[in-house]
């Protein structure tokens, strides 16, 4: 056994820490969001446990408040299915961006670190990967991953809860305005991001569509715009890789 053995589990629960504590700041911004899902569930045609059930299995909050007004408006099942499928595309530019730093890791790391994987998370262990390429720190890793995740995951539970518990006493606790917590915390995510044509240009294209589409039924505005969000993003990235390769 070597010297470095003995210290390993420390090491690895010093990344998970750090993980959690690095993503504080979503968290407070995450809490209203949360509490205003809760509460719209329990003003909604839902059970209670369903809002619940929704965020301890479905885990994405902008999915989850769609299908809820989806639900609110008896909007069938396959619309509700491929809604949220579709809002949650943009998944695939994150998993694509993490992979190289997960690939090495057993299947079941992949699909725990995959549930928990949200935008939050995405653009917190996404820096770290940028600030910290040493080997030593990159086979922690996950760790870190698996610390942002859990606290991202557990808050969103805890806040949930709140709001179906005390939602009915606040009524109106979504026209409060503390929905703009969570897009000041997407304009933190997304502005540090924004560093490359890829990325930018899918904020681009899907800020404009969002914005021409926005009189669409169903939020199918919203869905066009994050689904050419996605195809831009993709295509300039796969455009960008085989100009490097052919270099």
């Amino acid at each position: 056994m070597s010297a470095a053995e003995p210290r390993s589990p420390n090491k690895k629960l010093t990344s998970l820490v750090a993980g959690a504590r690095d993503t504080f700041p979503m968290l407070v911004g995450a809490a209203p969001f949360g509490m205003i899902f809760g509460t719209l569930v329990a003003a909604s045609p839902m059970m209670p446990w369903h809002g619940q059930l929704m965020s301890l299995s479905v885990y994405a909050g902008s999915s989850q408040f769609i299908a809820t007004g989806l639900i609110a408006s008896h909007t069938g099942m396959l619309v509700i299915w491929l809604t949220t499928f579709i809002v949650n595309l943009r998944h695939m530019l994150y998993a694509a961006t993490l992979l190289p730093h997960v690939a090495h890791l057993p299947a079941r790391w992949r699909w725990l670190l995959g549930f928990l994987l949200t935008d939050e998370t995405f653009a917190v262990v996404a820096g770290y990967h940028q600030q910290h390429r040493q080997p030593e720190e990159q086979r922690t890793a996950h760790w870190y991953f698996l610390g942002s995740g859990l606290a991202m995951y557990g808050n969103w539970q805890i806040w949930t809860l709140t709001g179906l518990l005390f939602g009915t006493l606040f009524p109106q606790l979504q026209s409060m305005g503390l929905d703009y917590a969570m897009v000041a915390t997407f304009i933190a995510i997304i502005v540090p991001q924004l560093n490359r044509l890829p990325q930018f240009s899918a904020a681009v294209a899907a800020g404009s569509f969002a914005y021409l589409l926005q009189g669409l039924p169903y939020k199918l505005g919203l869905l066009l715009a994050v689904l050419t969000g996605v195809v831009v993003g993709m295509a300039l990235s796969k455009t960008a890789v085989s100009t490097k390769d052919a270099q």
